[in-house]
């Protein structure tokens, strides 16, 4: 007979979230509140929530952190929800910030197309046209700043994330040591505002306007 060992004892969770709202987010979070109330969580949060969502929660109990998707392709909690948590002090851990491997510097145009059908990132609008060609482009212009600071593509786009005073912290997959190793090194990179620049395409030339005569 295999003896087996105790499961490990936890007297409380150290961070609890809603992972998506939902039409009874009142009365989710009034029990997120009563949890935390009893001293079985330390800190409640909510993932995936708009500014308008949070103030709703709010009115209940104090939020302690946000989980929201941000990235350099997909920077809409920009306009609102970031100024609201960084207003209103609400930690913001953001998830996907290399856009699920499409900017990891390791993504090429032919490895996409031979994505296989089970995979969903072959049905994702951001791996195909019109938007790869430009998302492709915003790849080149992070392995150029990764090249000045001897850095991967990847880490740049951390690092991008990193960059905004309202960003906590980033959630970075990883399927080896070294991918953590690369990962961690974002948090210790620098980027001036040249290279923002250059990363968001600023200084690149636009497009000729032509108009009828």
């Amino acid at each position: 007979m295999r003896e087996q060992s105790a499961p490990a004892q936890v007297d409380r969770i150290d961070l609890y979230q809603i992972h998506w709202p939902t039409e009874d987010l009142q009365e989710g979070w009034a029990e997120m509140a009563q949890l935390q109330k009893e001293g079985k969580v330390r800190w409640i949060g909510v993932s995936n929530f708009d500014a308008g969502q949070m103030r709703r929660a709010r009115r209940i109990a104090p939020i302690t952190s946000l989980q929201p998707p941000y990235s350099l392709v997909r920077r809409e909690i920009e306009t609102d929800i970031l100024p609201y948590c960084e207003a209103h002090r609400i930690g913001v851990i953001v998830y996907s910030p290399m856009q699920s491997g499409l900017l990891t510097g390791a993504m090429t145009r032919e490895r996409i197309a031979k994505l296989p059908d089970s995979d969903w990132r072959s049905r994702d609008p951001e791996f195909l046209e019109p938007k790869l060609s430009k998302n492709l482009a915003l790849v080149d212009r992070l392995r150029r700043v990764g090249q000045k600071h001897g850095r991967p593509a990847g880490q740049v786009a951390v690092a991008w994330v990193l960059r905004n005073s309202a960003v906590t912290a980033a959630i970075v997959g990883a399927r080896s040591p070294q991918q953590v190793e690369q990962n961690v090194g974002a948090a210790e990179l620098h980027l001036t505002g040249e290279d923002v620049a250059e990363i968001e395409g600023v200084n690149e030339p636009q497009p000729a306007l032509v108009t009828a005569a």
